[in-house]
């Protein structure tokens, strides 16, 4: 059942209005439906109020250029702000808000959390995506939104549902859709290239990963890519949690994984899939979590990337005995 955020949302615009210095932030290592949702939202504020200031913060990620432009993290004259972090369910995984004094906090999130980060927290674990709860929260309030910002919403819909075939789409989910579509005019197939088209090199990437993925007897399978790896195919360490869900549908995979390591970090990325079995409280034990059948962690060595595939393979046996 969809819930019931109109108190939350008009929290929200409260704070909005009253802040003149806003900071919008997501996660690190961003998704479209993260990078999408923090640009939207900061072009409907400034195209609503332009006298405030309205940053837009995090480290740039060239592929997702098509969004729109970050801004600078540059905090030093910014006064009392109001931070609102965006697709992500605790502060320790947000980005580009290192030297940043706030005042207030708001989180708006489509992740099940039951840490309480914000004053006003908007989360709703039905929603298929950040962009929808950004989307519905412009459609029921004062805040205006234009094609561009339609545009971004309609990409980060699309691409966190997996264009709509994940559990979380919802009759809401294909109204909001429905609803950009008709009232901005938007011609949505000619969309689809910047968040699908791909160069070669990354087509012959995903063909190792397919050729090289391991299969357990239980049904689950995984990956460890090297960095020498995505040297070779001239990709980097974001690409392969890009094409995860491509990997969905595989009849005799229940669950899936991809680690890489992040050298700047250094820290092993692992994202998880699943086709049944419940997998974020799994993920929760590694220093992660998501939803029920789509979530990470991270990990510091090798031997507990080998614990979490122990665990999973686990989970999958379980799975197919019950």
């Amino acid at each position: 059942m969809a819930m019931d955020t109109n108190k939350e949302i008009k929290e929200i615009v409260k704070k909005i209005k009253k802040y003149n210095s806003i900071v919008i932030a997501r996660h690190v290592g961003p998704d479209p439906d993260a990078v999408a949702s923090q640009i939207a939202l900061r072009d409907a504020i400034k195209k609503t109020y332009p006298n405030k200031k309205v940053l837009a913060v995090g480290v740039y990620v060239a592929r997702f250029k098509y969004f729109g432009a970050l801004d600078k993290e540059e905090y030093d004259d910014l006064g009392d702000t109001l931070l609102i972090i965006l697709d992500v369910p605790t502060l320790d995984r947000v980005d580009g808000i290192m030297n940043l004094n706030y005042k207030e906090i708001i989180k708006i999130d489509h992740h099940p959390s039951d840490v309480k980060v914000g004053s006003v927290e908007l989360v709703d674990d039905t929603a298929s995506s950040t962009c929808q709860m950004i989307a519905e929260l412009l459609f029921k309030t004062s805040l205006k939104m234009d094609k561009a910002i339609a545009s971004n919403l309609f990409l980060g819909i699309v691409s966190d549902s997996d264009r709509f075939l994940l559990s979380y789409t919802t009759p809401k989910t294909f109204k909001i859709v429905s609803k950009l579509i008709e009232d901005y005019q938007l011609e949505f197939t000619s969309l689809y290239p910047k968040l699908y088209e791909r160069p070669l090199n990354e087509i012959r990437f995903h063909g190792y990963l397919a050729e090289h993925l391991q299969l357990t007897d239980n049904g689950l399978a995984y990956i460890k890519i090297t960095p020498e790896i995505l040297k070779e195919f001239d990709v980097d360490h974001a690409t392969p949690s890009n094409m995860i869900n491509d990997f969905n549908y595989i009849k005799e995979v229940l669950v899936w994984i991809f680690v890489t390591f992040d050298d700047k970090n250094e820290i092993y990325k692992v994202n998880i899939r699943s086709r049944g079995p419940v997998i974020n409280e799994t993920a929760e034990k590694y220093n992660g979590g998501g939803h029920k059948f789509a979530s990470g962690a991270r990990c510091k060595t090798m031997e507990e990337i080998d614990a979490l595939i122990a665990d999973l393979d686990h989970l999958c046996e379980e799975y197919k005995r019950g």
